[in-house]
């Protein structure tokens, strides 16, 4: 029993679920379908009970076989991360590297950054993701990125290393076609009460939830993103701070109308953060490259 599941019956059963048919799998194990499941087979043969319902049109789990493919994709990422670990012992270079921006980063120096790390021609993969608020800080703390570009807020001692990047400047604006771009003057928190926030969502896991630009209002629209939120306040949903990095260009065509606000909102550092002691030359690499990226803040 003890030598029933094996790597690569795993692997197998992970293929079928995600590519929902044994054909497909296949494919994209490079097998012939009668090897994957003759492998199926034997796996449940040796475990005494059937892992896929054979009565659907499409390949569907039983409740033994979730339970086993649920715990054994822990097992491929721990297998995964084992093999990682060999090679970079090896070579240096990473098989992954994790990079992660927050949402008033512009994507484009990064991209522009990645294009000249693929140059050095070493097969290494990179995954980029997006964060907000408090939500960089949480994906170092997670481990689920190995550098964060655009962290803010107070910043975690003795974990991290830090390098500023700049400062982004808020600016209160709503659509031209907003009632509150008719008033005249100085926007106080109790007028603004009366219409709808929009706000970026803390994308935090672990870490507690922050608020950030947030003021007291009759409804709250939270999204996803600062472009989304950007989108939602020029066509009218509702009002809040933007970055004017950001937004200038809005501004300047009146697509938005900038407004004073008697709510304060102070300028924001931003910072480049990664663990201490992270080894890796890929990592070397982006840790050497990033802060000297030209990333359009004020």
């Amino acid at each position: 029993m003890h030598h029933a599941i094996t790597i690569d019956a795993l692997r197998a059963l992970d293929a079928i679920d995600r590519k929902g048919s044994f054909a497909a799998a296949a494919t994209s194990l490079y097998r012939v379908p009668s090897a994957l499941t003759y492998t199926i087979k034997k796996l449940e043969e040796d475990m005494g009970t059937a892992l896929f319902d054979r009565t659907k049109q499409k390949a569907q789990l039983t409740p033994a076989g979730k339970i086993v493919l649920e715990q054994g994709r822990q097992i491929l990422l721990a297998t995964n991360r084992l093999i990682d670990s060999v090679q970079q012992l090896e070579s240096g270079w990473e098989n992954e590297i994790r990079l992660s921006r927050d949402t008033i980063i512009p994507q484009g120096p990064l991209f522009t950054l990645i294009e000249q790390f693929n140059q050095l021609e070493h097969s290494v993969d990179i995954t980029l993701d997006v964060e907000a608020v408090g939500g960089g800080w949480d994906a170092l703390h997670s481990r689920r990125a190995d550098i964060v570009i655009g962290a803010s807020g107070e910043l975690p001692r003795g974990i991290f290393q830090t390098h500023k990047i700049g400062e982004i400047e808020f600016v209160f604006a709503v659509a031209p076609h907003h009632p509150l771009a008719f008033v005249d003057g100085m926007l106080d928190a109790d007028r603004l009460s009366h219409y709808c926030a929009l706000v970026v969502a803390d994308t935090s896991q672990l870490l507690p939830i922050r608020d950030s630009g947030m003021f007291k209002s009759k409804q709250m629209i939270r999204l996803n993103t600062m472009d989304a939120k950007i989108a939602a306040q020029i066509q009218g949903l509702g009002i809040g701070f933007l970055p004017r990095h950001m937004v200038q260009s809005y501004l300047d065509s009146g697509q938005l109308i900038e407004k004073l606000c008697s709510i304060p909102r102070p300028n924001q550092s931003l910072y480049i953060a990664w663990h201490k002691g992270h080894q890796g030359r890929a990592f070397d690499w982006f840790v050497e490259h990033l802060p000297k990226a030209d990333w359009g803040l004020c």
